[in-house]
């Protein structure tokens, strides 16, 4: 599996001081520009960042990577797929009231789910609060529907040994980012992990290392 780089866990807004800040932005940055490298010239792209188990930093990850890819210039779309344990209303404070599933469920439009944190350049999509049992096609017809509007689309799934949820994102993505965290996943769960992906017929990008805390 290719390395994409290692990081912090902890989030850029997360940062206690300002050298910190520095160092996490810079690791981050090297992930974005990895990633670009890899996908090519496309004009918009979907990825999935998942990680086998939980509690291994997928979520922080998935929003580090878009708030760099936002700072550098680009139009990104964050979406929180892990419905049934979000984050990203968490992490950016934003209202979780429509999101994800309920456009998925015809209850809202897009235009209307979508937030707009204090990152110019970056648009969220959180969770949802509508239970649904997600389908590859009602997802895939959301992705192409405003794929063209972004210069890359982020989406932050739950893990992949514990839903299959994930496995039906990685499908219809352009490529996936694995996160695994230090000391914590084992070898067995990231060969396995990486099974899933290739019998989900999906691309597996590269390998994000977290540093334990």
């Amino acid at each position: 599996m290719r390395p994409l780089v290692s990081g912090k866990q902890r989030a850029l807004f997360h940062a206690k001081r300002k050298n910190e800040e520095a160092v996490i932005s810079e690791q981050y940055r090297m992930i974005g520009t990895n990633i670009h490298f890899i996908v090519g010239d496309k004009k918009s792209n979907a990825i999935l960042v998942t990680s086998p188990r939980k509690r291994e930093g997928k979520s922080a990850t998935a929003a580090n990577i878009a708030v760099t890819m936002a700072q550098q210039g680009n139009e990104v779309l964050l979406i929180d797929a892990n419905f049934r344990n979000p984050a990203m209303h968490k992490i950016f404070n934003t209202p979780n009231i429509f999101g994800f599933t309920d456009v998925l469920d015809g209850n809202v439009t897009f235009e209307d789910a979508v937030s707009f944190p204090k990152v110019n350049g970056l648009h969220i999509l959180t969770s949802g609060t509508v239970p649904l049992n997600l389908t590859g096609q009602r997802a895939g017809e959301l992705l192409d529907s405003v794929k063209a509007s972004y210069n890359m689309v982020i989406i932050d799934s739950p893990s992949l040994l514990e839903a299959n949820d994930s496995k039906i994102l990685a499908n219809i993505c352009d490529g996936v980012v694995l996160v695994v965290k230090q000391n914590a996943t084992s070898i067995e769960s990231a060969l396995e992990s990486k099974k899933i992906l290739n019998y989900a017929q999906a691309k597996l990008l590269g390998v994000v290392l977290n540093e334990k805390n």
